[in-house]
């Protein structure tokens, strides 16, 4: 009822949907928020899209969101559900966005997600291995709150001072075993398990299984009764298992947005596999607004092809799922903060918005992907 009521109040401001796929990439070039223009991208690469993403503008606040799933796309798409509606319903109820109103709408997904493994674990007990990474950033009055589980990133791209240079911020923090910081992290958590954290794969990974170490889901390694479980353990190998090895507690930063921050780039790791913090914002300040996230997932894809000795043309007649052995899902949504110049899009008074990517790029038609628009007149 609250996901309900939440998208029942979100109205059409963004006129008719001109976004198409190619049945590889799909992007919404240029729709307005509260302080400048925002851009998406998304290129499918699993047989199921494990990445979601969303932006919610109002006059008074924007919310962005890029969830990466792993083992299915379940955790990613609940969280897509879910998020916005929580961040509405807790600031409403406590004065306002916080930290801890960011925090408490994290727990209870993950507590909604909990429950929801513990329904399904005995006809689908693969549920209890499915996770997501959660990327959120928030502005209102001019400060950004930027929340994340996992390595999904968000980069700032703002002017230096006394010069026309752009430099990149990276603003979040990757939790990810592959960082010798967070390696250290664990293992101070878990001092009498030598097998925390091992080399398997070609990388660092939690009890040789995952590389982030927070997240929405992944129960089996947050919950020992749920790996207990005999239907899980017919699907899952057995691991020694002593107490939680992975979190849902964001890192939490809060920025005063001035007016040398151009622009922010929120994505999913598929992306910073490919590019570089500087390599980033070097294109979003180089090329026009309209279509830049496809531009960055562009550069991204070139770049995955040129690794393997390919072309971008080639790439696209690869099958999904296949197409996983030579790049991830990606997902990347671009917020400009500042006009330059007055948008070419009008945003209602009083009018709050809402866009999501395609759950599943292949399978939407037209008519499908226009629903993900949620709409009403207030």
């Amino acid at each position: 009822m609250m996901v309900r009521s939440f998208y029942g109040i979100v109205e059409r401001c963004f006129g008719g949907l001109e976004d198409e796929t190619d049945g590889l990439l799909w992007h919404s070039d240029l729709k307005p928020h509260a302080s400048g223009d925002f851009s998406i991208a998304v290129v499918q690469a699993n047989s199921s899209l494990e990445d979601q993403s969303q932006v919610f503008t109002s006059p008074s606040a924007t919310y962005i969101g890029v969830y990466d799933g792993h083992g299915g796309p379940e955790a990613s798409r609940f969280v897509n559900k879910r998020l916005f509606p929580y961040l509405q319903k807790f600031s409403a109820e406590n004065g306002g966005l916080s930290v801890y109103v960011i925090k408490k709408a994290f727990q209870a997904i993950e507590e909604d997600f909990l429950s929801f493994v513990k329904q399904s674990l005995h006809t689908s007990p693969r549920i209890a291995s499915v996770g997501s990474c959660c990327l959120l950033g928030a502005i209102s009055d001019n400060v950004l709150y930027a929340a994340n589980l996992g390595d999904s990133r968000v980069v700032l791209g703002r002017r230096a001072l006394g010069s026309h240079k752009v430099v990149a911020q990276r603003l979040s923090t990757d939790h990810n075993v592959s960082v010798e910081e967070v390696r250290r992290e664990v293992k101070s958590l878990h001092p009498d398990d030598e097998q925390i954290v091992v080399f398997s794969r070609g990388s660092w990974r939690i009890k040789g299984i995952i590389q982030v170490s927070r997240s929405i889901g992944d129960v089996y390694l947050k919950n020992p009764d749920c790996y207990k479980d005999p239907h899980f353990q017919k699907f899952c190998n057995p691991i020694s298992l002593k107490r939680p090895v992975m979190t849902a507690k964001p890192s939490v930063i809060i920025r005063e947005l001035g007016s040398q921050d151009l622009f922010l780039i929120f994505a999913s790791d598929g992306l910073w596999e490919h590019l570089t913090d500087e390599e980033a914002v070097e294109i979003v300040y180089k090329y026009p607004r309209a279509g830049i996230a496809r531009r960055l997932v562009r550069a991204a894809l070139d770049a995955a092809a040129k690794k393997r000795e390919m072309r971008y043309n080639d790439m696209k007649k690869i099958d999904k799922g296949v197409r996983r052995n030579f790049h991830d899902d990606i997902t990347v949504i671009v917020v400009y903060l500042h006009h330059r110049k007055r948008s070419a899009f009008k945003v209602k008074k009083n009018a709050v918005c809402s866009i999501s990517a395609p759950m599943d790029i292949f399978s939407q038609s037209t008519d499908e992907i226009e629903q993900n628009i949620s709409q009403t007149v207030a």
